[in-house]
């Protein structure tokens, strides 16, 4: 095939004519956000062109922010350029501190996600179609079949050496550099969390938190009868150092507790000197830090973020983090890494629940072992990050035009701001009568500020799950009506 003449009025050249088609199908949807196109050699056969010529169109497509290049991997559609609804504002919550009580609305939404005849689009459950269900079904036959006495048995103090072994490699890639005997494996990151909570509080002592917060963690500061101090967040960067800085020279904080990686419910990944800026105002202020990374691993972009623990000097930093949202959430694997809270949190994880499961430790060190899980979490994070940008671009669709929604680039929920007139526990209950289950903003916030906000849970992308945007965004259309 021969090239235009560049000097021929209205003649492109070859490489713009097949950036222009796929363009079309990116914008048509054959190929999906997240998704690979079909790599340089591939479309050099399919159109008879030079390799150059498809890398010049695949240059062009990137400069115009619409494919991106994964090394030793292909050219994927971008995920973030899509969506066009502005992002939420950032938190303007209480400056006092707040008693929590939230239980009674939490476990009522906690109830719908049992519901199979409803479309969940509330509680933040990973997608099993994606977790590595008969890899871990293999290793657990492989496990019966050897016998082995040690899975019936106690796996005390710290946990399975092999699994932290492997946790203490994988942690290289976030910055930390651990010893396996820095970790100490609990039952989920809930339980971690709420181990840092006992070793470093008393009752009635505040702890600053992100607003909004989730309200998981909210929900274990109410059972500590602790007091939450919410500090203004900006949606895509995190906590404010500026407001933290004013609450910690007018409060007795003991403690911050942050979401430093993909928050939930915002998706926020704070910037890296953010992370060190802030482990250093704690440090100078000898104020714990209690970060929960559980979504650290699912990451749009292709760097891993780093960790605020990488930048701890003084031990103060507890890491919290778990396998429950990319490898299984049944197997109720979490750790921590204590800091100079090592020996308290290791006796209070015995006299809370003796040990963690040495089975599931067991099948979760041998998926890591076997050098899969690298390959298994790259397809979790391109599959979310499709899902992710589908479902905005929905709620761009279907919801009133002056509806805001997160930009997240990483994990798989979105925050989502609705008109002012728009009560989010009204919304709540119509949508649960239309089959619907969503999350009310109400619960990420002890002071319930967040009433015209909604989480959606974006693991999942169907057919079904758009028509329940559409019927959801009517319902939106409708309270504003009235």
């Amino acid at each position: 095939m021969s090239q235009p003449n560049p000097s021929s009025p209205n003649r492109s050249y070859l490489y713009e004519e097949i950036a222009n088609n796929l363009r079309q199908s990116i914008t048509q949807g054959t190929f999906r956000p997240g998704e690979r196109i079909p790599s340089v050699r591939k479309m050099s056969q399919q159109n008879g062109v030079s390799i150059t010529t498809v890398i010049q169109a695949y240059q062009l497509l990137e400069e115009q922010g619409l494919i991106e290049s994964h090394p030793q991997s292909g050219y994927y559609v971008c995920v973030n350029e899509i969506v066009k609804l502005p992002e939420p504002e950032i938190s303007s919550p209480s400056k006092d501190p707040s008693q929590v009580s939230l239980h009674d609305l939490i476990m009522m939404i906690l109830r719908d996600t049992q519901n199979p005849n409803l479309a969940q689009l509330g509680a933040a459950l990973p997608n099993l179609e994606l977790m590595p269900i008969e890899q871990l079904n293999r290793i657990i036959l492989e496990l019966s079949r050897q016998g082995d006495q040690k899975m019936h048995q106690y796996c005390l103090p710290l946990g399975l050496e092999s699994l932290r072994l492997q946790i203490a490699k994988h942690a290289i890639h976030s910055g930390c550099h651990l010893s396996p005997n820095d970790i100490l494996i609990t039952s989920g990151c809930t339980e971690a969390i709420d181990l840092c909570l006992y070793a470093i509080c008393r009752p009635g002592d505040i702890v600053a938190v992100e607003a909004p917060m989730y309200f998981g963690t909210l929900q274990s500061l109410e059972v500590h009868g602790l007091r939450a101090l919410e500090i203004p967040t900006d949606p895509r960067t995190g906590i404010g150092l500026d407001a933290l800085q004013f609450a910690i020279e007018h409060n007795p904080i003991r403690a911050v507790m942050v979401s430093s990686n993909f928050s939930n419910p915002m998706g926020g990944c704070m910037p890296t000197e953010k992370k060190k800026q802030l482990v250093e105002l704690l440090a100078r202020h000898e104020i714990p830090l209690i970060d929960n990374d559980i979504s650290g691993e699912i990451h749009f972009t292709d760097k891993r973020p780093t960790a605020t623990k990488s930048f701890d000097k003084k031990g103060l930093v507890l890491m919290c983090s778990s396998f429950s949202k990319d490898i299984s959430p049944a197997l109720r694997v979490g750790w921590v890494t204590p800091g100079r809270f090592q020996n308290d949190i290791e006796w209070l994880k015995f006299t809370n629940s003796i040990a963690t499961s040495t089975l599931s430790q067991m099948i979760v060190a041998r998926f890591m072992e076997s050098g899969k899980y690298d390959h298994h979490v790259r397809r979790l994070r391109r599959a979310y990050a499709s899902n992710v940008t589908l479902i905005s671009q929905a709620v761009m669709r279907y919801f009133p035009p002056d509806t805001r929604v997160t930009r997240p680039s990483g994990g798989f929920v979105l925050w989502v701001q609705l008109p002012e007139s728009i009560d989010s526990l009204e919304l709540y209950k119509e949508a649960l009568k239309g089959g619907i289950t969503i999350t009310p903003g109400y619960i990420f916030s002890p002071t319930n500020q967040f009433y015209n906000f909604i989480r959606l849970n974006a693991a999942n992308w169907s057919y079904t799950i758009e028509r329940a945007l559409d019927h959801l965004g009517g319902m939106v259309c409708k309270q504003i009506s009235k």
